[in-house]
Order: structure tokens, then sequence, then C-alpha cells
């Protein structure tokens, strides 16, 4: 069923194959949609990889984004928490 506030439906379809969030998949694909698939992949991957970062650095991020239970969760677990927010 579309969505009136999806613009590019395709792309947020493929982002939510690859197991993107709603949220994440969203954001993308309306910006995919604004100024243009190739545009929106320049932006990205300017950042340190999840799996460089210490557990409290990856906590701390968490926190940034308001996700929270994550005090107890392993290094793997808590990449997957910031993945699919």
């Amino acid at each position: 069923m579309p969505n009136d506030r999806i613009k590019d439906e395709e792309l947020y379809e493929k982002l939510r194959d690859e197991g993107n969030s709603k949220e994440k998949s969203a954001r993308i694909a309306n910006a995919a949609a604004r100024d243009g698939r190739e545009k929106v992949g320049e932006r990205g991957g300017h950042g340190e990889s999840y799996e460089d970062r210490t557990v409290d650095e990856l906590r701390d991020r968490a926190k940034e984004l308001g996700i929270e239970g994550v005090s107890k969760l392993k290094k793997d677990e808590l990449i997957d928490k910031l993945r699919h927010h």
C-alpha cells in the first residue's frame, strides 16, 4: 500500500528489505527523491565503523540517539541496535 509520506517507494522498500528501520529508510528515500540518489550517496559514509569503536563509545552513541536499555548489551548487540534504530 503506497504511503504519501514516502517519496521514493522503490528505494524505501529496498532499504527495508536490507534490514534498515522504517525511519532510516524513509529519510534516505525522501532525501533521494528530493536531491537525487547519486547526491544522497555522496553525503554518507564518512563516519567511523561501529566495529572499530569501543563498547563505551557505542553506548554513548546510543544515548545520543535516545536508544534505551543498552547498558548490559554486548558489543555486537549494541551495533545491531544502532544499525536498526
